[in-house]
């Protein structure tokens, strides 16, 4: 059965012909937050749908031990220039995310445009695969894209991506007695289109 929402050609036409709106051309500024304030220290970590990149070069610069994954081959290779331009050298995966397994468990996972770009009908299947990586007491850290759309609140259709992540639905997605949520609120991180995201490190029980 096919899965509702953006496919593979989707995401491959929007990286060959540069409609990617959502890339600011540097690291998210609360990945730097988390990384300055040490909040966030090298160790074993996944970038899932990570784009052009420019996180996974961030943690490799700082000696994370870092794997980026992508569905699509044109994000790969632009990531693979980053990074080569870079002298960098991190293992970049294509695969999707909803059946790719790290060797081993994993000590974190930067989530930040990935769950926003798949269809909520897949996010329970994510939702577990981020669960599987982790080992117990492993940090997601996580920008959950606030995109409210009247049409879709209105009419109850699911429009994106980027498809809204309310917290609310966040909290059953990733609930208490598998994950601990920092207290609210949480650090609102704004999008230079716009949008915004909201920060939660969730640490897996």
């Amino acid at each position: 059965m096919t899965m509702p929402g953006p496919t593979q050609a989707f995401w491959q036409e929007r990286f060959l012909s540069g409609q990617t709106a959502w890339d600011r051309g540097e690291p998210s500024p609360q990945l730097l937050a988390w990384l300055d304030s040490g909040a966030l220290k090298p160790c074993r970590i996944a970038v899932p749908g990570c784009g052009s990149g420019w996180e996974v070069a961030e943690l490799a610069r700082r000696g994370f031990e870092v794997v980026g994954i992508d569905y699509t081959a044109a994000a790969v290779t632009r990531v693979r220039h980053l990074l080569a331009a870079q002298n960098l050298h991190p293992p970049i995966v294509q695969a999707d995310v909803l059946q790719w397994q790290p060797d081993q468990p994993l000590d974190a996972v930067y989530e930040q445009t990935c769950l926003c770009a798949i269809h909520p009908a897949s996010w329970v299947a994510y939702a577990q695969q981020l669960q599987r990586w982790l080992r117990p007491g492993g940090t997601l850290w996580a920008l959950f894209m606030q995109v409210r759309r009247p049409e879709a609140e209105t009419e109850g259709r699911a429009l994106g991506p980027p498809y809204h992540c309310d917290m609310t639905a966040m909290q059953a997605l990733f609930p208490t007695p598998h994950w601990r949520w920092p207290e609210p609120p949480h650090p609102a991180v704004p999008h230079p289109n716009g949008w915004r995201e909201l920060a939660a490190p969730l640490t897996r029980f």
